[in-house]
């Protein structure tokens, strides 16, 4: 009733734990075994040892969370040492997500992960190049053709890459990363925002500017899911603002094969377990027999 295929790879229902919202999946597990979610995308990992970002990362806002967690991590050698053996002892699908500062490092990384047995690639898109003065390469169409293009020839993994809602033009984004090789998409990474500390007359984070998630994003995320879906063939994995069964359906009928559940993870830890046995109870209960019926309805 719930299991899909995308690019090949079977997930027992449509929902992913959401990358930088579950961790490895390790700490879930204590509380309810989260092989019951289609998949876990993991911690963002990156070719070295990151610490992050100094000072305050996360921040609540009407709706929703700013963070600035800044892709900290132990580097892709150690998850695939200490980490990556325990997510395949958790009964789902394992998607690696990967970042970097610049080309030259999501290569070396690929090359790292494509010897291991994860099951997917979500390439993370949103990081700043810092060749190109720290903007995304998920900024410009055009360099994320050339980034996906480059990586496409060499990765031997399905290849989810994640957009962000910060592109010029989301849907050129997204042709621009199909027609490069892209398998599937996922979509969409936070939106970037700015947080006040009027006490201290300062901004809230070091950085600056932070990623706006959370249930205030989740109309801008309907239709940015929705406009992608129209306009590629590949797959596509909706995110932002899911809390509720009736989220997921949404998503569902714009066109999404699956979704990604991010931040109702630190809000309700059971929220997977939840979600899980509740859209099966939906299904049930609408009489749909298989979710294909209502993908894309909308």
């Amino acid at each position: 009733m719930l299991s899909t295929i995308i690019n090949g790879v079977k997930f027992k229902n449509p929902i992913i734990a959401a990358s930088g919202t579950f961790g490895f999946g390790m700490e879930y597990n204590q509380l309810y075994p989260v092989g019951i979610l289609g998949g876990i995308s993991s911690k963002g990992l990156t070719l070295n040892k990151k610490e992050g970002n100094t000072g305050i990362r996360i921040c609540e806002t009407a709706s929703g969370i700013m963070n600035s967690v800044g892709l900290q991590n132990d580097g892709i050698e150690e998850f695939i040492k200490t980490k990556l053996p325990k997510m395949k002892k958790l009964n789902t699908v394992v998607i690696a997500n990967l970042g970097g500062g610049c080309l030259e490092d999501y290569i070396a990384g690929i090359e790292l992960l494509n010897n291991t047995d994860i099951d997917m690639l979500e390439l993370n898109i949103s990081c700043p190049n810092v060749k190109s003065g720290g903007m995304a390469f998920g900024i410009k169409s055009k360099v994320a053709y050339e980034m996906v293009k480059t990586v496409a020839q060499i990765v031997k993994k399905p290849m989810m890459v994640k957009l962000s809602p910060n592109a010029e033009n989301i849907i050129e984004m997204a042709i621009a990363c199909e027609e490069a090789g892209a398998d599937s998409l996922s979509l969409i990474n936070t939106f970037k925002g700015l947080a006040i500390d009027i006490r201290n007359r300062k901004p809230v984070f070091d950085n600056l500017y932070a990623g706006l998630s959370g249930a205030a994003i989740k109309p801008i995320a309907l239709r940015m899911v929705h406009e992608v879906c129209k306009n590629v063939k590949i797959p596509v994995i909706g995110m932002g603002g899911i809390y509720t069964v009736e989220d997921i359906i949404e998503f569902i009928m714009v066109g999404a094969t699956a979704v990604q559940i991010g931040i109702v993870n630190f809000s309700n830890p059971m929220a997977g377990k939840e979600l899980a046995e509740g859209l099966e109870r939906f299904c049930i209960k609408e009489k749909i027999a298989n979710l294909e019926e209502i993908k894309g309805i909308i």
